[in-house]
């Protein structure tokens, strides 16, 4: 192509430096034909072409357009720059990616709290102000800044808990079939929704409230109650503890050694059985893996966020038995960590490396 674009010259003749420049456009166009076949080809990995057109060859179309008799030239500038990736590399670089931040995750113990409920604990969560609460399986929920706790007035048997909003909380009461939406500010019950199946699990989302019913059902609901969406499945599930983020809803089987990941039609995007034993309490990180709290093995793993890789962050040679919920401070690295009785609080630190 610099050969051609040599040979146009102010000597040239006009028709001659018109065939120069066709040609020079001609070969333009075969690699761009090139690049395109280039993209079908298996073998390719990645490129990056960039083409652009110089002053020289824009003044060599100007003085061509004085060539009446073969019509009018015209000189557009441009810049051109084609990408081209094959979706087999860009699926490689995320798997390593994600393999790469799971790998250099570690979790460090920072503070262990006595709490001494020394009741059954069926789920614990960490408020938007940095406090937590914990709800006393069928029984009271308990706000503690860590310090003090306080028994919220709340009457019933609470099983699940989800924040909605600063000031706002909804908890499920399964043996009632009903979840009671509540103001902690106000104290007071303020919206109460009913359903034919108890009602366990419980989650907040985009708007919405996904609530694990029965064992065969996650039911989606506006703040009004009405149904949105709902998920069945005809195996023994584990809707004690759901999670629901990102149009994505995770839920474990009874027995807690396997964790799936559905989208909000109920359509299976990957399960994991990595190195589970009996798995209770989880919940995501700000980068959309799951952690987990497996109650049997009294260990932490991290599930990365497309299922693929796993590893142990915390084992029993850590110190801490019969953890059985886990939850981040809300867009944090930090978070707490329970054990099944509610015996003590122990505060954690995330790091990707």
């Amino acid at each position: 192509m610099k050969e051609h674009l040599q040979t146009v010259t102010t000597n040239s003749s006009k028709m001659h430096c018109f065939l120069s420049v066709y040609q020079i456009e001609q070969q333009v166009h075969q690699c761009q034909q090139y690049v395109d076949d280039l993209k079908k080809m298996t073998r390719l990995k990645k490129f990056d072409i960039k083409m652009k057109q110089n002053d020289e060859i824009e003044n060599i179309l100007i003085k061509l357009g004085s060539l009446e008799f073969l019509g009018e030239v015209m000189v557009v500038k441009t810049g051109i720059a084609v990408n081209r990736e094959t979706s087999l590399r860009r699926k490689a670089q995320v798997q390593t990616r994600q393999q790469s931040i799971i790998n250099n995750m570690t979790m460090n113990i920072e503070t262990k709290i006595d709490i001494n409920i020394n009741k059954q604990i069926a789920d614990m969560i960490c408020l938007m102000d940095g406090r937590v609460i914990v709800v006393e399986a069928f029984d009271k929920v308990i706000l503690s800044d860590g310090k003090l706790e306080k028994q919220l007035p709340i009457t019933g048997e609470a099983y699940s808990v989800t924040q909605i909003n600063h000031n706002t909380i909804a908890i499920s009461y399964p043996r009632e079939r009903i979840i009671k939406v509540f103001n902690m500010e106000n104290e007071t019950v303020t919206k109460v929704f009913t359903f034919d199946k108890a009602c366990w699990g419980l989650s907040f989302s985009n708007n919405s409230l996904a609530v694990g019913l029965s064992n065969d059902e996650i039911r989606i609901i506006d703040l009004e109650g009405n149904t949105l969406k709902f998920i069945q499945d005809q195996n023994r599930l584990h809707l004690f503890n759901i999670i629901y983020c990102n149009d994505r809803v995770y839920y474990m089987d009874y027995r807690g050694q396997t964790i799936y990941c559905v989208d909000v039609s109920g359509k299976q995007i990957w399960q994991c059985e990595q190195g589970l034993t009996g798995a209770w309490g989880f919940c995501t990180d700000t980068y959309g893996n799951i952690i987990l709290a497996d109650c049997f093995s009294s260990s932490i793993t991290v599930i990365s966020k497309d299922g693929q890789n796993s590893k142990e962050l915390i084992s029993k040679e850590d110190g801490l038995v019969d953890l059985t919920f886990i939850c981040f401070k809300p867009n944090e690295s930090s978070g707490l960590i329970c054990d099944y009785k509610g015996t003590y609080l122990a505060k954690f630190n995330l790091s990707s490396g």
